[in-house]
């Protein structure tokens, strides 16, 4: 299966070099430590170099890079996984590059890690972000948390195929 594009603007692909996984720590830092004031030290994890993480990266058709997300899976609970550290540079903002984010992380989890045809993504939205993540299915639980200063909501969504 293909990654899938954002109106023909970008192409999504998982990482599987040091170059795309340095050009994601740059668009994460970008957004979430230069943006959103997060710290280095919340921003990054251990979860990054887990062997049961998966990162992708969107790139416009000029070769730049311009989001990324990590989908974390957790052997001991088949059929569930984790999206996390969606991140869209100012300039692929408006563009569809975080739906097509989406669409390549839902995809690597149905068609590796449902279990009995079905998977339940679950992430964690920042309130800012919870209408584009509505617009894409998900339900949101109703009770907010600060995590690195910022409020968010849980969100979930179960796909079968």
């Amino acid at each position: 299966m293909s990654a899938p594009e954002a109106d023909g603007r970008v192409i999504v692909r998982r990482i599987s070099t040091d170059a795309d996984m340095a050009a994601a720590f740059e668009i994460r830092e970008e957004v979430f430590v230069g943006e959103q004031g997060v710290t280095l030290e919340e921003e990054h994890d251990a979860l990054d170099a887990a062997a049961t993480t998966t990162h992708v990266l969107a790139v416009a058709r000029d070769g730049s890079p311009v989001g990324t997300a990590r989908l974390l899976t957790d052997p001991a609970h088949p059929g569930v996984v984790h999206v996390g550290r969606v991140a869209v540079r100012r300039s692929g903002r408006g563009l569809g590059v975080g739906r097509a984010l989406m669409a390549e992380i839902e995809r690597i989890a149905l068609t590796e890690h449902a279990d009995r045809g079905a998977v339940r993504v679950e992430l964690s939205a920042q309130e800012t972000a919870i209408p584009f993540y509505e617009a894409l299915g998900y339900t949101v639980a109703a009770e907010r948390y600060l995590d690195a200063r910022i409020w968010h909501r849980d969100a979930s969504k179960t796909l079968s195929g």
